[in-house]
């Protein structure tokens, strides 16, 4: 893993765990209803796909359990697509597959259990 590596990783696990406990126990009307909320989980799904984009190639390959493809597509969706961001894409990826980049990126960096 290169030095930067580790840094990213961490932003990566960092963001997925604050989008994840912002839908955490909240119902899809909820979110439908709460413009604030669809906009922050965006963002974080955006700092996701950044933070992957910048993990070196080498990490990335070692590691293709994590959808380095998919994370860095919906970032580039979200940034340059903004007019058409798909927030039913958004709930799907808060709710369904950030739990389980949680736990690929804990494997990762089993220290990092305390960001």
């Amino acid at each position: 893993m290169q030095k930067g590596d580790q840094l990213y990783l961490g932003h990566m696990l960092d963001a997925a765990r604050k989008a994840h406990e912002k839908v955490r126990g909240i119902e899809r009307a909820e979110y439908d209803a709460d413009e604030d909320l669809r906009l922050a989980l965006a963002h974080l799904i955006q700092v996701i796909g950044e933070a992957a984009s910048r993990v070196s190639a080498a990490c990335q390959r070692n590691n293709p359990q994590v959808p380095w493809r998919e994370i860095t597509g919906i970032r580039h969706r979200i940034v340059h697509d903004y007019t058409d961001v798909n927030f039913d894409v958004i709930w799907v990826v808060a709710r369904e597959d950030l739990p389980r980049l949680v736990e690929e990126l804990e494997r990762l960096m089993p220290a990092a259990g305390g960001l």
